[in-house]
């Protein structure tokens, strides 16, 4: 299999690899959801992202999250995607948090939490003091999702106030942790795909429902099984944008639709790939491996740590950024973290630069390794996503 190259899928400029850091200060991803129960008269939530004021008279507010479409995927996909084309005249770039990963965002855009406070640091977790890999979007009870995730869920929130909500998504989602612990599954409306999608956030407008929330993974999967630019991922972004269009006919008077994603994406071609598992020196010394291939989290034998720490400057420095916990706390990538949820970051943080990626063959599914794009780290391909808006005032 030959991967095209970041440039050959049609991304752009070499400065979508420039390393960025979450805004947390102008507005990101966690901003979302409080400016729109701000713009529908939730006190006491903060909104730098402006949008109280822009929705300013809003009854009903549609927020619809669209896995892995960043905002320079949007460009990529200007032609098969013309409403969302049309959105970004007057949408806006902001930022995920960090990891720019799926389970870590869709906490933060739930709770408005940045990860260190949420605790949901990655895609895989080793759950601290066990050698178990915590899977987050397959969670369930084991670890408590009161215990692992704190923060209350904003909708849950609301809820609690009087606000009728719903949450539009796949079924199968439904009682997972991720599920509970960022929208919560109170009004849950269970949709396969886009058309039932568009059905179910309909309904629930019709029904009274204040905030939606609904979640499209059209493009996310089509990028991972084929990148950014494949004909399949045009044929995905094809299939999203009729959804939006329908979306943007089935509003109510006074309402809004917010759209935004949870990551954007790269490709990284087979040779800069490393397999942490092929390489004697990069193995030697691991207990165990989580993360994804883009961030990943070692944690080593015990008295390991500054051999390990060496060998993996040496031969993957290039490559990655690589740093000690305390090292990688003090970045402030993730915001606020206490104590217990850095144990979770492993003894060792690697995350890639560029387009490079760190396969792990022993500890992850072949399945992984043949993911054509990837996310997770910090380049502007990965960390910018839209902010679009289209309301019916």
């Amino acid at each position: 299999m030959s991967f095209p190259t970041f440039a050959e899928a049609g991304a752009g400029d070499a400065y979508l690899f420039d390393e960025i850091a979450p805004d947390y200060a102008r507005g990101w991803l966690g901003d979302v959801l409080p400016g729109a129960l701000t713009a529908l008269g939730v006190p006491g939530l903060e909104d730098p992202l402006g949008l109280a004021g822009r929705l300013a008279g809003v009854r009903q507010v549609v927020v619809l999250l669209l896995d892995g479409l960043g905002w320079h995927q949007l460009a990529l996909g200007r032609e098969q995607a013309p409403a969302l084309a049309a959105l970004t005249a007057t949408g806006r770039p902001i930022t995920c948090g960090f990891p720019s990963t799926t389970p870590t965002s869709l906490i933060s855009l739930g709770t408005g939490a940045k990860s260190g406070e949420h605790g949901v640091l990655a895609f895989t977790t080793i759950v601290p003091g066990s050698d178990e890999v915590l899977v987050h979007i397959a969670w369930r009870d084991d670890p408590d999702p009161l215990v692992w995730q704190p923060v209350t869920p904003l909708l849950d929130r609301v809820r609690a106030g009087g606000m009728t909500t719903a949450v539009v998504n796949n079924p199968v989602f439904e009682a997972t942790g991720l599920t509970r612990r960022s929208t919560g599954n109170l009004g849950y409306v269970g949709a396969t795909g886009a058309d039932e999608m568009v059905a179910g956030v309909a309904g629930a407008l019709r029904s009274g429902a204040r905030c939606v929330y609904a979640y499209l993974p059209n493009v996310d999967k089509a990028a991972h099984e084929h990148g950014a630019g494949s004909p399949e991922w045009q044929l995905a972004m094809s299939d999203v944008d009729k959804a939006v269009a329908r979306l943007q006919e089935e509003l109510p008077p006074d309402s809004a639709l917010l759209i935004t994603a949870d990551h954007g994406h790269l490709i990284s071609p087979w040779d800069r790939r490393i397999d942490l598992d092929s390489v004697p020196e990069l193995s030697a010394g691991l207990r165990a491996v989580a993360g994804e291939p883009r961030v990943r989290y070692l944690h080593t034998e015990p008295g390991a740590l500054p051999d390990v720490l060496a060998a993996w400057r040496d031969l993957a420095g290039h490559a990655a950024w690589i740093g000690v916990r305390e090292e990688a706390v003090a970045t402030g990538w993730y915001g606020p973290i206490p104590p217990a949820h850095a144990e979770r970051l492993g003894d060792i943080v690697v995350v890639c630069r560029e387009d490079w990626s760190i396969q792990a063959s022993a500890h992850e599914p072949a399945s992984i390794l043949q993911l054509v794009g990837l996310h997770g780290a910090r380049t502007r391909a990965e960390m910018e996503i839209p902010l679009l808006v289209h309301s019916t005032l």
